[in-house]
C-alpha cells in the first residue's frame, strides 16, 4: 500500500480530507513570517509545520520576556504608577 493511500485513509478516518489539510497548511504558510517572505511558493507541509513550531516557540519566548520586563517595571514603579499600569492591563 502506498504512503499516499495510507495517509488518505488516516485523514479520512479523522474527518479531514486531503484538500482540507492542504488548505490548512496553506493558511499556516501565510501566517508565518519566515515562509511568507520567501520568493519560492513551493514549501513542503513538513517545513510549514516545522516553521510553525519554531514560530510558536519564539512567540512564547517573547511573551516570557515581556512578562519579565513588566514584572520588573511594576516592581520598580511607585504604587500609583503600578496601579495605572495594572488598570490599563485589566482593560485589555
Amino acid at each position: 500500500m502506498s504512503s499516499r493511500r495510507s495517509r488518505s485513509r488516516q485523514s479520512g478516518s479523522s474527518g479531514i480530507s486531503d484538500d482540507q489539510i492542504i488548505d490548512l497548511v496553506s493558511k499556516l504558510q501565510q501566517l508565518l513570517p519566515e515562509i511568507r517572505n520567501r520568493r519560492s511558493d513551493t514549501v513542503s507541509a513538513a517545513k510549514v509545520l516545522q516553521e510553525t513550531c519554531n514560530y510558536i516557540r519564539s512567540l512564547h519566548r517573547e511573551v516570557d520576556d515581556l512578562s519579565e520586563r513588566l514584572s520588573e517595571l511594576l516592581a520598580n514603579s511607585d504604587s500609583a504608577q503600578a496601579a495605572v499600569i495594572r488598570n490599563l492591563l485589566m482593560q485589555q
